[in-house]
């Protein structure tokens, strides 16, 4: 790596850390109710009109009843709204209703905090659909999620309640007195460093050189002159206008990226100059990215009563965290051999020559595009501020396996933390095993039931993603979308289920996905990745909760020192990566083979 990648990974760890420590305190005081006076009376009506009772606790089910319907009149609002949008108001440019199988997955997509798009966003969504569907949705999902984890810490930290806390009250207060605020400042940076937020129409404007382009020739009929084959007749077009987009993109950016979403306003995502103008907006976003499930690791500690706790699992996510990005920064750095040997390999910048610097913004470079792409699979997020297609196939192959380690590496806005703290439940019932004692977490004993709801919350996504890929790749629907032949191919097909199984929604964007059959197939494998892996975890809470803490003793398993960090790092590779190795043989690594060969 070279000193400017050095120094940017250590400035991006610094003000993370830095951040995340005041935000902590916040969480936890959120988590346990003890808000402010002023902030207690603005919730009162709201709780009131409601019919809600804070401060009555649900058990697991009644929690996971009361999730699930929430979430699932979310994907009906999304998909009515996207249906309707041709009549309904803030709609300047006249775009008509969605297609029924594109809602349908950008439905689940959003409300699953996915944020998977197979579609154009200033060519396909209204402001409306935008605000009121998309970016509605990004506060929502983000506070389930957090809604979850503080579900299954509460089973940690009380003792024979039973009881995981209040749905309702933890989502609101989640969305108004965490989501809200950040977003709102961060925004407000964003619009001063030149991030659009209007409800313009498009502008038309002139550019300073011609562009050449071709265009179906049509007949005296309106329709497309066809030769003998059969295909249509192409005529060549000069023009020096282009249409520029507008919208309201700053407000939705904010939670984009606090809420660990990652769908882009614009088709570019974040390598639009409009979402994403200047070096300052990108490292504020994947700060943004890191900084929520950053304190939500050291709020955990603060709440089961031990702090250490809560910095072993941050340190084990930045082992991983850190190891991603020494692989992917310089396999982009070093760049395509096949390239270089016809001298025609891209300068970056005099800081770092050479390189890989295809579907990579020059106002970024490589050091900063490769960071952002293992932020963005680490944390689930999505955004891309570069073409992940485009990336060598080991710096191809990093953010790929961020997402397949379990969305648990910071991972997304309280599924990262609920995922990792699954596979430290597994962890210690591995040593229990191996020193011949019952298994305790925090005091509370991993019994059989927490096993099995474990191994259920661990396996459902790598059996969605695999069963997903295999129908891909035989049914001739999934092998149309295909760009790219062979192990590259296959690669992108095998990224895109691991991206919509793990919630994460970036794409490989080699793969013409925007089909009936992988909006459909994605959209299941998005809500399956989503919720039946929130259901066992909010047993594994109900089940804790339920339980009595028993005191350390000398056969307890200290899980707060550098022992335990290597454990569940190595529970993490192990469990984690393991049942995709045969899939990434198939992908990257045959690729890298071929092109250094």
């Amino acid at each position: 790596m070279t000193n400017l990648a050095w120094a940017n990974l250590a400035l991006y760890l610094a003000v993370t850390l830095l951040l995340a420590w005041p935000l902590s305190r916040w969480i936890t005081a959120l988590a346990q109710g003890r808000v402010p006076r002023w902030i207690a009376a603005i919730e009162r009506p709201l709780f009131r009109l409601a019919g809600i009772r804070p401060d009555d606790g649900m058990g697991w089910k009644q929690y996971a009843v009361a999730l699930l319907v929430f979430n699932f009149i979310g994907v009906l609002a999304v998909y009515a709204l996207q249906r309707l949008q041709g009549v309904l108001p803030l709609n300047p440019q006249g775009l008509g209703a969605v297609a029924p199988d594109s809602a349908f997955n950008t439905a689940i997509s959003f409300v699953a905090n996915t944020n998977w798009q197979g579609y154009g966003g200033e060519s396909t969504m209204s402001y409306l659909t935008q605000m009121l569907a998309l970016t509605v949705q990004n506060f929502l999902s983000a506070a389930t999620g957090i809604a979850v984890v503080f579900a299954l810490i509460r089973g940690f930290a009380t003792r024979l309640s039973g009881h995981v806390g209040n749905f309702w009250a933890d989502i609101v207060r989640c969305t108004l007195w965490l989501l809200l605020p950040l977003s709102f400042l961060l925004a407000v940076a964003f619009v001063q460093q030149g991030v659009i937020q209007n409800f313009d129409g498009y502008k038309t404007v002139q550019t300073i050189q011609a562009q050449d382009y071709q265009t179906p020739k049509l007949g005296t009929d309106g329709q497309p002159v066809k030769d003998a084959q059969g295909q249509p007749v192409m005529e060549q077009q000069r023009t020096k206008e282009q249409s520029l987009a507008m919208g309201p993109v700053a407000s939705q950016e904010a939670i984009k990226m606090l809420g660990t979403n990652g769908g882009g306003f614009f088709n570019a995502n974040s390598a639009h100059p409009y979402e994403n103008p200047t070096p300052l907006t990108n490292l504020l976003q994947i700060v943004a990215i890191f900084v929520i499930p950053a304190a939500l690791c050291l709020s955990f500690g603060q709440l089961v009563g031990d702090r250490r706790q809560g910095a072993a699992i941050l340190a084990a996510m930045s082992v991983l965290f850190i190891a991603g990005v020494l692989v992917a920064t310089p396999a982009e750095q070093a760049g395509n051999p096949l390239v270089a040997a016809q001298g025609v390999d891209l300068q970056a910048s005099e800081l770092q020559p050479g390189g890989n610097m295809e579907g990579k913004e020059t106002r970024f470079g490589i050091s900063a595009s490769a960071l952002f792409a293992v932020v963005t699979t680490a944390a689930s997020c999505g955004a891309v501020n570069a073409m992940h297609d485009s990336f060598t196939p080991i710096g191809g192959a990093v953010p790929l396996v961020m997402m397949q380690l379990g969305e648990v590496v910071f991972g997304g806005v309280g599924t990262g933390l609920y995922g990792m703290l699954i596979f430290a439940i597994l962890a210690v019932f591995i040593a229990g095993l191996m020193i011949g004692r019952t298994p305790e977490y925090l005091g509370k004993k991993i019994e059989p039931f927490e096993m099995k709801m474990s191994a259920v919350a661990i396996l459902v996504t790598p059996i969605v993603v695999l069963a997903g890929t295999a129908i891909a790749v035989l049914a001739g629907d999934g092998k149309a979308g295909i760009a790219n032949p062979g192990a590259h191919g296959f690669s992108e097909i095998l990224y895109a289920f691991t991206s919509a199984a793990n919630n994460n929604g970036s794409a490989f964007a080699g793969l013409s996905a925007n089909t009936p059959f992988y909006n459909t197939l994605l959209g299941i494998a998005m809500w399956l990745g989503r919720f039946l892996v929130i259901v066992p975890v909010l047993a594994i809470a109900g089940s804790l909760a339920a339980k009595k803490r028993i005191p350390v003793g000398e056969g307890t398993l200290p899980t707060h020192g550098p022992l335990f960090v290597v454990l569940l790092i190595g529970t993490v590779l192990l469990v984690g990566l393991l049942n995709y190795v045969p899939a990434l043989a198939l992908g990257p690594v045959v690729e890298h083979l071929m092109l250094w060969k």
